[in-house]
């Protein structure tokens, strides 16, 4: 499950991505500085993890992991192969879900494609080229369907009507992610793989006045994201980029009480992108590692396990499962145990966010 960072060249896509993993992507004051998609695997940053350290005191700790791509920056006609459109939309297509930064800070130093600074404009020119290779697959679609309504089955009707509301829609300049579904048509359009269903977060990069008192494109994205159903983070990557720098975490500390933050803007971008690709934690904890599991919202118990390895899910018995509050209320598994606090369940268990889990199997 990967999250793609996209945006015009020049809005701090790969400044961004430095960031959040350390990766060193190149960056550099003119477009198409990034032509490979850089990957990044990020640490995912959780409190649960230290307060777990702290009771159990294990040899060494493990967090969340999100991939992340910085994939090359787009321009006017993409859709029909300008500057790297095919790369671009390759890369894109390969992703869960969608970072797009947006430039909201004026610098004469740095060049902007457009020659002027607007970020409402920016996304317009992202959402134009994403819609028009939408619109290329839609009537592949739509055209594919038609064949199939001479059957006169219910089903097939309904996909072919659903593909035309959904071209309709897309050619007003609207992203398929809008559309309005059921169950079934969201199934239609699922399976048709556009660019524009994938879910998106806004990324607001600003100057360092904008991080204490922002200003109006924040405003004006902040509107648009709620229109959208999108969420918005506001972050300066270059103040980020001076945190990343420092080495202990108490110059990062005084640094961040000086700027007014209570934390990092990355953590809280990290988080955001982790909730978009609908994942979540849970977490194994012992003497020799506390540690993070990835999965995926609503997964079973046996598909938890599987995570760890294909024969714990193979095998599954049962899973012992505390509640992390639980966990850091009575301070250990076993005064958990001795409080009846601890849960035994079988196949059909959904997994909770934060559950602490051992599990049973047999191979």
């Amino acid at each position: 499950m990967k999250c793609g960072i996209v945006g015009l060249p020049n809005v701090g896509k790969s400044t961004l991505f430095n960031c959040l993993s350390n990766a060193k992507a190149q960056s550099a004051n003119y477009p198409f500085c990034t032509i490979e998609p850089n990957l990044g695997t990020v640490s995912v940053p959780d409190e649960r993890l230290f307060e777990l350290e702290k009771l159990v005191n294990p040899e060494r700790v493990l967090p969340a992991v999100v991939e992340i791509v910085d994939i090359a920056g787009l321009v006017k006609g993409a859709s029909k192969g300008e500057g790297l459109g095919n790369q671009f939309l390759a890369n894109i297509r390969e992703c869960e879900a969608i970072i797009h930064v947006l430039r909201c800070f004026e610098n004469g130093n740095i060049i902007h494609v457009e020659g002027s600074v607007d970020p409402m404009r920016d996304k317009e020119i992202i959402d134009i080229e994403l819609q028009l290779k939408d619109l290329e697959t839609v009537a592949k679609a739509v055209d594919k369907a038609r064949k199939f309504i001479k059957s006169g089955k219910k089903e097939d009707v309904l996909n072919y009507e659903t593909l035309q509301n959904l071209q309709k829609f897309l050619e007003d300049g609207r992203n398929a992610r809008e559309f309005e579904t059921n169950d079934h048509t969201k199934a239609i359009i699922d399976d048709v793989q556009l660019l524009t269903n994938k879910p998106v977060l806004y990324v607001c990069n600003v100057d360092e006045n904008s991080i204490k008192n922002g200003n109006e494109w924040i405003a004006k994205i902040e509107e648009m994201a709620k229109r959208e159903n999108a969420e918005v983070v506001v972050l300066a990557a270059q103040i980020e980029a001076d945190i990343n720098e420092l080495e202990t975490f108490d110059e990062r500390k005084m640094f961040l009480d000086e700027m007014g933050l209570d934390e990092p803007g990355v953590n809280k971008l990290i988080r955001k992108a982790y909730d978009l690709l609908q994942l979540q934690t849970y977490f194994t904890a012992g003497v020799k590692e506390v540690r993070a599991w990835t999965i995926g919202k609503g997964w079973t118990a046996p598909q938890a396990a599987g995570v760890i390895h294909t024969d714990f899910e193979k095998g599954f018995i049962r899973a012992e499962v505390i509640n992390y509050n639980d966990y850091v209320t009575y301070g250990s598994e076993a005064k958990v145990k001795e409080a009846g606090k601890m849960g035994v369940e079988g196949k059909e268990y959904i997994v909770q966010d934060g559950d602490i889990m051992h599990f049973r199997f047999n191979v």
